[in-house]
């Protein structure tokens, strides 16, 4: 009887084992089911975008403009945040803390690229806890003069502060900034002084100190002005990039003067670092189904941008590229 008992006790933990391994394996199962339909359906629920400038900008127009054309190929909304500071490191921290699923999404530009890594300027900012995924647009920086500062072209711009260095007032982005890197940079390849004011937040303060008359000229990218310019109380000299803009037929290139200066701003597309690869597939895919369109391309140009696409494989190796060459720049100024 006591063996009896004792093998019916065994008998019955090895079913009892048998019971909890089974559902251990079902559960895991399941889990995985779950995981794979969740990212299979992907999106749940609308994406949030966060765009790391102020409102009104040359990248929050142009990212605004691109997701409502992506959120059409989409069963979900695609809805922009506005998160500025720290030179866009609030918004990108916020971006690299999301949840990796791809429901948070966000935009890089110069300033998150080069500004920000090169001088360490904000504690725990890292493009390691980003993973970005498309490159949308390459745009070269010009000067724009204002209509009341009474210069009409580059060459009045420049013999002007030949003529009385310091004195010509010209705004720009923070130190560390591409324009500010491109104001700097034309010093040196023309040999004159400028009285250089700075402006942080996006290019909109810019723009309004050219129409009161607080600044003569400054640099940003035409897109970034094209308010003021089709108005007429503003007017682009020159561009800096070594090729003509078809937007801008009457901005000549800074080539056009024997000068090889060329700087821009770009518009990077990127999640939070470890999203699964289907989910940088389909948000790859969606963007650039919005990129080709001719709404978008027509759009872009319209305000002389100029469209620039890469896909997930090429960005990367792109972004590094340019840090290193933007860096060299910086090391034979001492910036």
């Amino acid at each position: 009887m006591f063996i009896s008992n004792a093998l019916n006790s065994s008998i019955r933990q090895r079913i009892a084992k048998g019971v909890a391994g089974a559902t251990l394996a079902t559960t895991a199962l399941t889990a995985m089911s779950a995981i794979a339909v969740a990212q299979a359906d992907f999106p749940q629920r609308d994406i949030r975008m966060i765009v790391p400038w102020s409102a009104g900008g040359g990248a929050d127009a142009i990212s605004r403009k691109i997701s409502s054309l992506a959120e059409e190929s989409l069963p979900t909304s695609i809805y922009v945040e506005n998160i500025g500071g720290a030179v866009t490191a609030t918004g990108l921290m916020q971006l690299g803390q999301a949840r990796p699923d791809g429901h948070t999404i966000g935009v890089l530009t110069y300033d998150s690229v080069v500004t920000l890594p090169r001088g360490n300027m904000v504690p725990g900012y890292s493009l390691d806890n980003l993973e970005p995924f498309a490159r949308v647009t390459q745009e070269a920086d010009a000067i724009v003069v204002s209509e009341q500062s009474g210069y009409s072209s580059y060459e009045e711009l420049i013999a002007a502060a030949e003529a009385d260095p310091g004195t010509v007032r010209i705004g720009v982005a923070p130190e560390g900034s591409g324009p500010y890197l491109a104001v700097r940079r034309l010093e040196a390849a023309t040999g004159v002084s400028f009285n250089v004011i700075s402006y942080p937040g996006s290019s909109t303060a810019e723009a309004e100190a050219l129409l009161s008359g607080e600044i003569d000229a400054a640099i940003s990218s035409l897109g970034d002005f094209s308010g003021i310019l089709s108005s007429g109380d503003a007017l682009g000299v020159v561009e800096l990039s070594g090729s003509q803009n078809a937007a801008y037929p009457d901005v000549p290139p800074i080539s056009e003067f024997g000068i090889d200066l060329e700087t821009g701003s770009f518009i990077v597309l990127a999640a939070p670092a470890n999203t699964p690869e289907d989910v940088i597939e389909t948000l790859e895919t969606t963007y650039h189904e919005a990129y080709q369109s001719e709404e978008f391309q027509e759009w872009v140009t319209s305000i002389g941008v100029a469209p620039g696409w890469l896909g997930s494989e090429e960005v990367n190796e792109w972004i590094e590229s340019y840090q290193q060459k933007t860096f060299d720049a910086m090391d034979e100024l001492n910036l």
